[in-house]
């Protein structure tokens, strides 16, 4: 037994070791020919233990080849999936980015008007049930201020004996922005203690008055004569005792100045400046001088001034300045025609102040429903009259924004579904004051639809009555503020110095100013709803009418005024002692039983 465990011993103890040449002892051992039964059978055993680790090995090779191909289709699918997936995260976010990229028109922004216009149309025609009487429409009312006593307003300034110079100022603008540069240099005027030369009114050429009587151009400015608009001797007999008015200077002075206006110096003006800016800053300049001249003047004084200077403004406005009598019988006659006219409605008719010509819509820079060629004559009409002003890349002209906003004019058509909705019927007379309407056939034919009896100073008068007032725009709109003045109800679209006028004169002479100011920024979202119906558009228009109403007999709780309530548009407790009860007489403008007009009516 011990000799049988050495054999084995010397048999497999080999198979650890390797000879020196590399090669294992046991390949020598197993070709011995006298090798043992026990070393075959341990030889077989050896061999067997190499198959199955043969087999082992082989069946690893396959299982590894079966996962390789696994994890091949896996990468193929990967390969497959992660495009598919890409494109689809693509997709999501195009469609999140999509609103951005090309956002949907905000609610007011598109002009669709005639649209809901078409649609609602049948409905318009058949409904009776809206109209109203003219005198029923405000529920509100304001009876005329008693006469109050001008305290501490007469007389010249307490403070200077002699008068400090003379004192020239140019009126700019249009025809009510001239009104208010008149209204500032009279009160201006008296804080100098200065003589007011007759203000000479001065046009850009975008007014278009090449043919005014008593005219020179100066550059691109048109100077005018202040009698082609307003009665000169009324103006200066009116303010006698309060500010010297001349109508030019004495020759001594034109002399000096080699008769040439231009050459006297002109002082700049900041603005909106306080009564204290000009007695610091322009009264020792005018004393030095003798004469100065301020031009322009728009705008050159602050709302915000004492009572006397306030008080002279509203003397001004609602008495010296009276339009001079080739303006005042025209206006008197266009009065008296639209009463006749007027006649289904008691002689009462709606007037509204349409700012719907080519100049208006170019510089609002609103997109309508003309295309490609509304675009073309807008761009046309901007480079004409503003130069290259709106192709600077500091201006961004944003249409859509404009008309949310309340900045586009309205149409004619979105005039007449707003008066239709507040329940004037196709029985009431309407005016239209304004200038030449921008592709006039098109635009006007749907307010002539639901308003038939439409007049304009064009239809009122003969061409020979009109013919020495064309070309005049100053004279025009001279005859429109009448018209307006004296109508039942105002209509204002645009505002501008025109309405806010007129809204404080309405407001002077009869106490309510009978005004319908559109909430536009309101109206817009209801014409862009194609599903609106006429019951809901009614319903908005009634609330709109209601709050004109209201806002007529507004006073505003801020006791001085200033550029959110201007003197011109609310008159002053200053302005209350010119004031007197009905059937009187305010200046020279009659109000008794307005319309109609005593026959001696100057405005």
């Amino acid at each position: 037994m011990k000799t049988t465990k050495m054999a084995h011993l010397q048999i497999t103890l080999p198979n650890n070791n390797t000879t020196n040449n590399g090669y294992s002892s046991e390949s020598s051992a197993s070709s011995s020919p006298s090798s043992s039964p026990k070393q075959t059978h341990s030889s077989f055993k050896r061999q067997h233990s190499y198959r199955r680790l043969r087999s082992k090995s082989f069946k690893g090779t396959t299982k590894t080849s079966f996962l390789a191909n696994i994890l091949l289709r896996k990468k193929f699918r990967l390969f497959l999936i992660i495009p598919l997936f890409y494109i689809s995260v693509l997709f999501t976010c195009l469609g999140a980015f999509f609103p951005i990229m090309n956002p949907s028109p905000l609610p007011g922004s598109v002009y669709r008007s005639p649209e809901v216009f078409d649609k609602l149309w049948p409905q318009i025609q058949s409904d009776n049930a809206s109209a109203l009487e003219m005198s029923s429409v405000w529920r509100y009312n304001r009876r005329l201020l008693e006469q109050q006593p001008c305290a501490n307003t007469t007389g010249k300034h307490s403070g200077f004996s002699e008068p400090s110079g003379y004192l020239i100022v140019e009126a700019n603008g249009g025809l009510n922005q001239q009104r208010s540069s008149i209204c500032n240099a009279v009160a201006v005027a008296w804080l100098l203690n200065a003589i007011l030369v007759i203000p000479q009114l001065t046009f850009h050429n975008i007014w278009k008055d090449p043919r005014q009587v008593n005219h020179r151009v100066v550059s691109s400015i048109i100077v005018i004569g202040f009698g082609d608009i307003y009665d000169e001797n009324h103006f200066i007999s009116t303010l006698e005792g309060y500010v010297t008015v001349v109508k030019n200077l004495p020759e001594d002075l034109m002399g000096r100045y080699s008769y040439n206006m231009s050459n006297i110096l002109n002082v700049d003006i900041r603005g909106w400046a306080p009564a204290s800016y000009y007695l610091r800053e322009v009264r020792p300049i005018l004393q030095e001088q003798g004469v100065i001249r301020i031009a322009p003047f728009a705008n050159r004084l602050a709302m915000e001034v004492p009572p006397n200077m306030q008080f002279l403004r509203c003397l001004t406005n609602y008495r010296a300045l009276r339009f001079s009598n080739p303006i005042a019988t025209l206006a008197k006659r266009l009065v008296d025609r639209m009463v006749e006219k007027s006649s289904k409605t008691a002689g009462k008719y709606v007037s509204v102040h349409l700012r719907f010509e080519e100049d208006m819509v170019a510089f609002s820079c609103c997109i309508y429903d003309g295309g490609k060629m509304e675009k073309f004559e807008m761009d046309s009409a901007r480079e004409k009259g503003w130069g290259d002003k709106f192709k600077r890349k500091t201006y961004i002209i944003k249409p859509g924004m404009n008309r949310i906003s309340g900045k586009c004019p309205l149409t004619p058509l979105e005039v007449g579904m707003m008066l239709r909705g507040m329940g004037f019927d196709n029985n009431t007379s309407v005016y239209l004051a304004s200038g030449k309407i921008y592709q006039e056939k098109r635009n006007i034919a749907p307010l002539l639809k639901m308003f038939p009896l439409v007049q304009t100073k064009e239809s009122l008068l003969t061409p020979d009555e009109l013919a020495s007032f064309q070309g005049y725009s100053s004279r025009l709109a001279s005859l429109d503020y009448t018209v307006c003045l004296f109508s039942e109800v105002f209509v204002t679209t645009q505002g501008g110095n025109f309405p806010h006028f007129l809204i404080g004169h309405r407001r002077f002479l009869y106490g309510h100013a009978k005004t319908i100011k559109p909430d536009k920024r309101k109206l817009v979202l209801l014409l862009q709803d194609a599903s609106i119906s006429w019951e809901t558009f009614k319903r908005h228009m009634g609330k709109m009418r209601v709050e004109s109403d209201r806002d007529g007999i507004k006073i505003p709780k801020v006791r001085k005024a200033n550029r959110d309530f201007p003197v011109y548009m609310y008159p002053s407790r200053e302005c209350r002692c010119l004031q007197g009860p009905p059937n009187s007489t305010v200046g020279s403008t009659h109000i008794t039983s307005i319309p109609p007009l005593k026959s001696s009516l100057r405005l």
